[in-house]
């Protein structure tokens, strides 16, 4: 069958989809949407709909994760009258509301309404449309462009965007047209490394083998990260498409898929899409005429950090042990099974779809002149509007944290942005007006990583933030060089004494002389990034660590070793919560009393502190 013939007929599948007559909810069910409840609203859905007599009428789908994890769980629902609304915080008592309302009556429900999805403000309701949201306006979606939008186990929904025109074009150009069309976007490496992704295929395209392989590392290990995760489960055909077309690229006819087992629904929606590829002709011998062979393999990975290296990842498919190794020899020379080997990860792979679609100019019209096009962010930590976005490069850490994230969690003050993962730097509010892009990162001593973003606030210590990152940094090294291994459990220990008030002041100029040994002889990137955290901190918050050495004091208040709690007899109104939230009942008191914490019982877990409604929990 020809690729026009099944463009066709999905374009009639997609008709049917968006058919506005008929009554249809999707709800995003994404493993984030899953933990906050998507599977129990789904059901409710179902019953309400048999219940009213309606199943027949309407239809309800399972769509990816559009990114706003702070309103999970989210659901786009169309009535008669065709207009669509999303909703958030839906939980299954909702249910009957939302299908009397706007599925019987046409009537938005605006107690959960979010936004309208055909692009237009409800001028009577006064609901804003999709475009208008703050954490949607500035965003550019082209890795997530189908994220929430499509049911990602339906290969017609993915065609009909689009989908494998990309490969349909590059199967149609000479390999190194292909090559040629990636360089002039300007992709680089989303992986952390920024290396030029044109560049590093024309390495693996010229190297002369009986077999070459690709492989796309999803192996996402960083703390607070989630990006390749929502792409595997919202968009898994983005992904394999940008493979498939590396493959040709370079030579390969096999690929894989690294993905890390604790991803069990990214995993099942990876088995789903490459079955339909193999049925539509797009997997196998001679794909699409063009005499091109091609097959995609997935391997679980164990859950090592160090796996995402990709010499370590390559040993781990290979069977071995997970440990990198010393290169030269490159990947692109002698990789998996010491065959010539492309390795990028799921991002850029979801990229270089987009690109071999719509063409580099399109691409590298987005971003700056060194970092071309868009980069997810996972936004996390102290911020009121977490999610996973997709900006322009160059946009500034203000925009970002301000308008799309809504500023600091609690109106509290930004303290720092860690930026790169557990291996990132801690960038200073001081800096929040810095563009994003791989230069002016590292400017300020921190990377781009994968994409992780934590905004951290006033009342966190940066001394035990970057102790809780060398404790995963230590705890995932593989011990294979001595810098990385011992370099990391030397940090972790007087990172640990400083935080329990037994450092030493020397000890600062100790620590930076071991990160600077471990970023110049570590054999890896694990063990070159590790200090970044202790580097970054100790650049630009020295005060702090001198504050816990000189003073014996935490000035953050959050250091247990050298804080204790109190209750001011000003505030407190005597309203127990702080009593019911303390987990070791240190805290005792009357009703609409002053209330008392005993020290020798208190854990100084924080507890009562969050719990208070008046500040009148003091941290000392």
């Amino acid at each position: 069958m020809s690729f026009s013939t099944l463009q066709q007929q999905a374009g009639r599948q997609w008709q049917e989809f968006e058919r506005p007559e008929r009554l249809r909810i999707l709800i995003g069910s994404a493993t984030c949407g899953r933990a906050a409840g998507s599977l129990e609203v789904q059901q409710a859905f179902a019953d309400e709909l048999n219940r009213q007599g309606l199943a027949a009428a309407a239809d309800i789908y399972e769509v990816g994760c559009l990114g706003m994890c702070y309103a999970e769980v989210l659901v786009e629902i169309r009535g008669k009258d065709g207009k669509r609304i999303l909703y958030q915080g839906v939980e299954p008592k909702h249910v009957p509301a939302l299908i009397e309302s706007q599925m019987l009556r046409g009537e938005p429900y605006l107690p959960l309404a979010l936004a309208v999805m055909n692009g237009e403000t409800d001028t009577d309701t006064n609901i804003p449309a999709f475009s208008e949201l703050p954490i949607i306006g500035p965003q550019v979606r082209i890795v997530l462009r189908n994220c929430g939008i499509i049911d990602p186990t339906n290969i017609s929904h993915y065609l009909a965007r689009g989908g494998y025109s990309g490969m349909a074009r590059a199967l149609a150009l000479p390999p190194d047209a292909v090559i040629d069309e990636i360089k002039a976007s300007g992709l680089r490496g989303r992986g952390g490394a920024g290396f030029p992704t044109g560049l590093k295929w024309s390495f693996a395209r010229n190297s002369t083998s009986d077999q070459k392989y690709v492989i796309c590392n999803a192996d996402e290990g960083d703390p607070g990260a989630f990006m390749d995760r929502s792409v595997l489960e919202g968009d898994p055909h983005a992904v394999l498409e940008g493979l498939l077309i590396a493959g040709f690229a370079i030579g390969a006819t096999l690929g894989y898929v690294y993905c890390r087992a604790e991803y069990p629904l990214a995993i099942e929606r990876l088995q789903g899409a490459i079955a339909q590829m193999r049925d539509h002709g797009f997997l196998g011998e001679d794909i699409l005429g063009s005499g091109f062979g091609f097959e995609i393999k997935i391997k679980k990975g164990a859950g090592a950090f160090v796996c995402g290296e990709e010499t370590s990842l390559m040993q781990s498919i290979e069977g071995k042990r997970g440990m990198p190794r010393s290169r030269p020899p490159f990947p692109a020379v002698s990789g998996l099974f010491g065959k010539p080997t492309n390795i990028n990860n799921v991002e850029t792979l979801a990229a270089v779809s987009a690109i071999m679609e719509r063409g580099a100019s399109w691409y590298a019209g987005y971003g700056t002149e060194k970092s071309r096009g868009t980069k997810t962010f996972a936004l996390a930590g102290k911020i009121t509007r977490t999610g996973l976005i997709e900006v322009p490069m160059g946009i500034s850490l203000r925009t970002i944290i301000e308008e799309i994230g809504g500023g600091v969690l609690g109106g509290k003050q930004l303290k720092a942005v860690q930026t790169g993962g557990p291996s990132g730097g801690c960038i200073p509010a001081q800096f929040i007006d810095l563009p994003v892009d791989y230069e002016h990162l590292a400017e300020v001593g921190s990377i781009m990583g994968s994409g992780g973003m934590i905004v951290i606030d006033e009342e966190s210590c940066m001394v035990d933030m970057a102790r809780y990152f060398l404790s995963f940094t230590e705890n995932e090294s593989c011990g294979k060089c001595i810098p990385c291994r011992m370099g990391t459990q030397h940090l972790l220990k007087i990172l640990t004494a400083i935080t329990e008030g037994r450092g030493t002041i020397d000890q600062l100029e100790i620590m930076r002389k071991i990160g600077d040994t471990m970023k110049n002889a570590s054999l890896c990137g694990l063990g070159q990034t590790a200090a970044n955290p202790v580097l970054t901190t100790l650049k630009y918050y020295e005060d702090e660590y001198r504050a816990h050495i000189e003073d014996h004091k935490c000035p953050a208040g959050a250091c247990r070793a050298l804080i204790r709690f109190d209750i001011a007899v000003d505030r407190c109104t005597g309203c127990g919560a702080c009593l019911r939230a303390c987990p070791v009942e240190a805290i005792s008191g009357i009703k609409k009393k002053p209330h008392q914490i005993d020290q020798d019982r208190c854990i100084r877990c924080g507890s009562c502190r969050q719990a208070c409604k008046f500040e009148a929990v003091r941290v000392s």
